[in-house]
């Protein structure tokens, strides 16, 4: 699944494609805001981890878990 994170004056997006469900990365992300955490974490399905400061959140886009269609529709 695709997240997308926009971040405080940046002109450019944090996307990747991470293994874990839809209900996992938002239960991370509002866990880690309610508490007050200074950082957020997540990992990608390369292996990569991504940190990003709590605080400079703009918004956080979590994609579907459905694979895309491909074809025409009749």
């Amino acid at each position: 699944m695709e997240i997308r994170i926009g971040i405080v004056n940046t002109g450019r997006e944090l996307s990747f494609d991470t293994a874990s469900s839809a209900e996992d990365v938002r239960s991370q992300i509002t866990s880690a805001l309610e508490q007050g955490a200074t950082h957020l974490t997540l990992a990608d399905v390369k292996g990569n981890t991504y940190v990003v400061p709590t605080v400079n959140l703009a918004y956080v886009e979590i994609g579907t878990e459905e694979s895309r269609r491909v074809g025409f529709v009749a």
